[in-house]
């Protein structure tokens, strides 16, 4: 039986609350780090990259409720109601796919942004370890010209460091991220999960903090039922307490520490069905 863990985006709150809920899953008896491959977007993109170079929960858990992840984060004033009515009007009458992508992508790449080696930096400072792992590490984005979704592995000769930058590249807030000479965006563009690029494992987990965008949310719903197809599948979002703990601004640095706990508290609630599909006793 092969297994596939995918972590979704939800910005600096969606990083905490996905270490609280992995690390309340270990304490339920079930380790889900050790998964055959783990597909990182966005947020999920640097909770990946910690748990498969080797950081343990709980070190990465006290990060977040210390603080000291906080410290090398920048604060960024984001509202989704607007940044969803300025989506909305980019992509208007656009079919979800390259195309609207490609919009998205140009607006990133004319928005005014912090510098993309200061907002480097702040990648690099979540990453404990910046090379790539010998496991299956999937991270995921969107070329920002092309409108084509590019998924980063470790031998594509692309530093990690810069994979999960151009993941975390959230338009018109972050800068997009040059990679042997292209322009990257978030890879939660294409969709906030990325689920479907488990296809082909057998006991799949998806934990996703954030829902889809509307734009792309029907098609992102059909590829999940696509791959309940042949796979058995376990989804787990944040619940009305882990949202309430993320605020309305999972950009804000302040809600990792309840984000976290959130997290943490909220998967004592999926440990027996998480438990039943990572011992392949989810049937299908």
């Amino acid at each position: 039986m092969t297994r596939a863990l995918v972590l979704g985006g939800g910005g600096v709150a969606g990083i905490a609350w996905e270490t609280g809920l992995l690390l309340g899953l270990l304490e339920s008896g079930v380790d889900v780090t050790d998964a055959d491959v783990v597909i990182g977007t966005s947020a999920g993109s640097a909770v990946a990259a910690q748990i498969t170079t080797g950081s343990s929960l709980p070190d990465l858990y006290q990060r977040q409720v210390s603080g000291e992840a906080a410290k090398h984060e920048i604060h960024a004033e984001f509202d989704a109601e607007s940044m969803m009515a300025t989506f909305g009007k980019i992509v208007a009458k656009l079919v979800p796919g390259v195309v609207m992508n490609r919009a998205i992508g140009e607006y990133a790449l004319h928005a005014s942004t912090v510098p993309e080696a200061r907002r480097r930096a702040v990648i690099a400072g979540r990453l404990p370890v910046h090379e790539w792992p010998e496991r299956e590490l999937v991270i995921t984005s969107v070329d920002a010209r092309a409108g084509k979704p590019r998924n980063f592995r470790r031998d594509d000769g692309v530093d990690l460091v810069d994979a999960v930058a151009a993941s975390c590249a959230v338009p018109g807030i972050w800068p997009p991220v040059t990679i042997q000479g292209r322009r990257y965006i978030d890879g939660g563009m294409r969709s906030t999960s990325n689920a479907d690029l488990a296809a082909g494992y057998d006991d799949i987990l998806v934990i996703s903090p954030m829902p889809e965008l509307p734009m792309v949310a029907a098609s992102v719903k059909r590829a999940i039922e696509h791959l309940s197809e042949g796979s058995c599948v376990v989804t787990i979002q944040a619940d009305a307490d882990s949202l309430a703990a993320m605020g309305s601004n999972p950009l804000d640095p302040a809600t990792a520490k309840p984000a976290a706990e959130a997290g943490r508290a909220q998967a004592a609630a999926h440990a027996t069905e998480v438990m039943a599909l990572w011992k392949g006793d989810a049937g299908g």
